[in-house]
């Protein structure tokens, strides 16, 4: 099997493609499996022969928990420790996440999303009494891993920009779901202002997370909560008036 890495030296280098040699042993290898055999390697030589410096790649868990492996696998955002190399027959090509700014290799700086997610304020200044229907939708959304794959298919994501995307939008939905209304305005403004107002509705991130969150009930939960009942609220006072 060939796989062709997008490589880079650091952050000011140039990238280059550099292609290697790799022979799975078992149907349920995956990305991850074969990096760090590749890695193993005492002499490790591209697919020309060349001496190649070691594989730089993040990993942590390997069981789909954390959402360190992300990267692109052959076009498409996942992570190494679920793609399995059977998938992908004689090629796969592995890049880092485009969105990012590449520190190394497969390596990318993320720090944008705990930025985001700080921005927010997303956590509980106080103890929330959580209901059945709250509880779904909460233990729906904790299962983000933060991973980055929604905002790498998001055409309206930049890291630099005030649109958070769903890895912000998820987060969010457990809150407005477990908070007090008494509790939820500012939350509610922030959402609105970082995630409705920027979303363009194209759900390019509905298909693409490792963790299988439904991204449509998030987005009507969140929506419900922070946009349409603010909305119908300033209605029936205006009707009021």
């Amino acid at each position: 099997m060939r796989i062709e890495i997008l490589r880079r030296k650091s952050a000011s280098d140039d990238p280059y493609w550099q292609s290697f040699l790799y022979e799975p042993e078992a149907e349920a290898e995956t990305v991850a499996t074969a990096l760090t055999s590749l890695n193993e390697r005492t002499d490790l030589r591209d697919a020309a022969g060349e001496p190649a410096p070691p594989i730089r790649w993040e990993c942590s868990c390997l069981q789909k928990k954390c959402g360190a492996c992300a990267m692109v696998i052959s076009g498409r955002p996942g992570l190494a420790c679920d793609a399995r190399l059977s998938a992908y027959k004689k090629a796969i090509r592995l890049e880092p996440l485009r969105k990012f700014p590449v520190i190394a290799d497969l390596i990318v700086d993320r720090s944008a999303l705990q930025e985001n997610l700080a921005a927010m304020k997303l956590w509980f200044a106080e103890s929330a009494v959580q209901h059945q229907r709250a509880s779904e939708v909460g233990y729906e959304a904790s299962r983000c891993l933060q991973c980055g794959c929604c905002l790498e298919v998001c055409p309206n994501f930049d890291p630099e920009g005030t649109f958070f995307g769903m890895a912000a939008a998820v987060p969010v939905t457990r809150l407005l779901a477990e908070l007090p209304a008494s509790q939820r305005e500012e939350l509610s403004r922030l959402y609105r202002e970082h995630v409705f107002e920027g979303c363009g509705k194209s759900l390019a991130c509905r298909n693409v997370c490792p963790a299988g969150i439904d991204i449509d009930r998030m987005l009507v939960n969140s929506n419900a909560a922070a946009v349409w009942k603010r909305f119908l609220k300033n209605k029936e006072k205006h009707h009021e008036r």
